[in-house]
């Protein structure tokens, strides 16, 4: 077997960053940017009024109350032709250009108007509620760089650069592919001895989360033909993921036959729990992870490998770490050579400080456990026991559109 750290990487050094394609703005929300954002404008063009009031010249309201003679008025979207001289104002609206010669805005409220004759009644230092050209950015400006997870706010900000279309990383595409004589489908009618599978749909939906495109090949049975024309489904995917047929059991046949149909195998066993029989390796061009067939094992495998592998082929350029501290809630016992991940409830004591308690049942087959976690405990290899209060690492659950 061979450490979590070892075979996290080993799997990232089989991915490379994937290839970009042009979208529309609208589409870029979620996506990573593979190519630095320049602005094509300056924001704003002019120097603008902050508020609705008078453009004047600030040596004119020195001292107050000063009367001006208002020689025009200018709303957003316009400009004044003219130029303000001494002893006069131009009324104003919030966004509108400066007139040359005014350089400070009094405020409509500080100000009374009496035909063109206005009494300016506050004074007002230089440059008051006046924005300068370039206040929020340049023409040509990188403001949004490659390796970027854009948010609804980046999108706001590429449209305000005056960019229609962004070039992004093109979605991995992920092939699932379940196995097992002893599976169905959500829905379907359930036998004796079978169960419903959970990890071909949670699988999707994290690579749906991740930023990729799930391609559902369905569920092999446990018969090489069926694991063979199945698994030939992942062709032209950047990554397959099989669930299940991992293990040392008779009917495990993963390695076997995908081995005959050219698996390269890289690694197979890890020293973590759960997870332990999980397989990576390439068929052909394409990737290969073979998670275990536990649904809390197969989610958290995904969690810790598959998700590092999604952000590589995006190209992220700072992905989220995942792996914070805590303090521990409750007494653990000492741990064995396997690398633990228990499953608990994160929460905020009176300090404000993160609190993880690790659920009492941690069977890697309790599904509703893991849905109702917040964290997964790290317990390292051969950890002594802990006590309550302890600063343990923890696994917060990533949140976004999507959580996972």
């Amino acid at each position: 077997m061979i450490s979590v750290e070892e075979a996290e990487r080993r799997i990232l050094a089989g991915f490379e960053v994937l290839p970009a394609e042009l979208v529309a703005l609208p589409e870029a929300l979620g996506r990573v940017l593979a190519a630095d954002v320049a602005s094509r404008i300056t924001q704003p063009w002019a120097a603008v009024s902050a508020m609705d009031g008078y453009a004047v010249r600030a040596a004119d309201i020195d001292p107050v109350p000063a009367v001006l003679t208002q020689i025009g008025s200018v709303p957003a979207g316009a400009s004044f032709d003219g130029s303000v001289g001494p002893g006069q104002c131009v009324r104003i609206f919030t966004g509108a250009p400066l007139p040359a010669g005014a350089d400070t805005i009094v405020i409509q409220e500080d100000a009374d108007a009496d035909g063109d004759q206005v009494t300016v009644r506050e004074g007002a230092a230089l440059g008051t509620y006046v924005r300068p050209a370039g206040l929020d950015f340049a023409a040509g400006d990188v403001l949004l760089e490659a390796g970027r997870l854009l948010t609804a706010r980046d999108i706001g900000l590429a449209a305000a650069m005056n960019h229609p279309w962004l070039r992004v990383r093109r979605r991995p595409r992920v092939a699932i592919l379940a196995t097992g004589d002893e599976i169905v489908m959500p829905g379907e009618p359930v036998g004796p001895s079978q169960i419903v599978s959970s990890n071909g749909p949670a699988l999707a939906a994290l690579v749906t989360a991740c930023g990729g495109t799930p391609v559902g090949l369905g569920v092999a049975r446990d018969e090489r033909e069926s694991l063979i024309a199945m698994a030939a489904g992942a062709a032209g995917c950047d990554l397959l993921l099989t669930t299940g047929g991992a293990s040392v059991g008779e009917h495990d046949l993963i390695r076997e036959v995908l081995g005959d149909a050219g698996l390269e195998l890289d690694f197979w066993k890890i020293a973590m729990r759960p997870g332990k029989p999980l397989m990576f390796g390439r068929i052909g061009a394409t990737p290969m992870l073979g998670l275990p067939g536990n649904p809390v094992s197969s989610m958290v495998c995904a969690l810790l490998f598959v998700r590092p592998a999604l952000l590589r082929l995006l190209g992220v350029a700072r992905p989220e770490p995942l792996t914070a501290t805590a303090i521990l809630g409750r007494d653990l016992p000492a741990n064995d050579r396997r690398q633990d991940y228990l499953r608990g409830r994160l929460e905020r004591d009176d300090a404000g400080r993160p609190v993880a308690t690790p659920f009492d049942l941690q069977d890697s087959s309790v599904f509703s456990g893991l849905a109702a976690a917040d964290c997964l405990v790290v317990r390292p290899p051969h950890a002594p026991p802990a006590k309550a209060g302890d600063t343990v690492p923890a696994i917060g659950f990533p949140a976004g559109t999507a959580r996972i």
